[in-house]
């Protein structure tokens, strides 16, 4: 079986040893995502730009493998206040209108740093 990773360059993924993504033949796994731009949160207190950050990072992460967000077939969105929740459903909607996946949204008392309200994990295929 063929893997292949690729990094974001997230201070995390040095220190908890893991990838921003992986195939393993058709598949491919997006890491929890979050909105970082230049090692730092970005768009703090705004779940909507958090959001479409989130997808811009895992859209380039898919393209190192030639693949797109069209080939995801599943999201799972973690978030600090539900309430907010059409915030993140507003920019999720704004990527997967067109194809939506099969998709979970849920609540946690908090993330790695206390300004990301969100944090996404995706599932794509490719042929």
């Amino acid at each position: 079986m063929h893997l292949k990773r690729v990094f974001s360059g997230s201070p995390w993924e040095e220190k908890v040893a893991y990838c921003r993504a992986i195939k393993v033949g058709n598949n491919i796994y997006v890491s929890g995502t979050s909105s970082i731009k230049d090692g730092k949160v970005y768009a703090a207190n705004d779940g909507y730009e958090q959001t479409k950050r989130c997808f811009e990072i895992i859209r380039e992460s898919l393209q190192e493998f030639g693949a797109d967000v069209h080939c995801i077939v599943r999201t799972r969105m973690f978030v600090t206040d539900i309430s907010r929740w059409e915030e993140f459903s507003r920019a999720h909607f704004a990527v997967f209108k067109d194809n939506p996946p099969v998709t979970t949204m849920v609540e946690v008392k908090a993330l790695i740093d206390p300004e990301m309200l969100i944090e996404i994990e995706a599932e794509a295929i490719v042929e």
